[in-house]
């Protein structure tokens, strides 16, 4: 099994990007994304799973997670930019269903995906 993130790229203050995750060979009950900023640990960004979604305080209102369920693939749509959002962001599923609360522990997460970066500069 594979996930396969993309979407990233250089994008102004205020602006745009949707992120994609393809999971290949399974499907899985919760799906997470995940940042990096240089020099800083990786973060919990938001979490999916049947009947809820969990996002971290600074992106929520800003970003969306979401299925594409004909293509089995995540989705992460990021408006509003800011520059402390410019991370490497990484997908990440695990076949459990997880309570909100856990969405945030990467642990608990079985598979990740490589990295696509993001940045948000002027």
């Amino acid at each position: 099994v594979q996930l396969q993130a993309s979407g990233g790229g250089l994008v102004q203050p205020g602006g745009s990007l949707r992120l994609s995750c393809a999971a290949s060979g399974r499907t899985f009950s919760t799906y997470g994304w995940f940042r990096q900023a240089p020099g800083r640990e990786r973060e919990f960004v938001a979490g999916l799973r049947p009947g809820g979604a969990n996002y971290r305080d600074s992106v929520r209102g800003r970003f969306t997670i979401s299925r594409d369920r004909a293509n089995n693939a995540l989705r992460l749509q990021m408006d509003n930019l800011k520059p402390e959002d410019t991370a490497v962001y990484y997908c990440a599923a695990t076949s459990r269903t997880l309570i909100l609360s856990s969405m945030a522990r990467q642990n608990e997460y079985s598979n990740w995906g490589q990295g696509t970066q993001v940045t948000v500069s002027s």
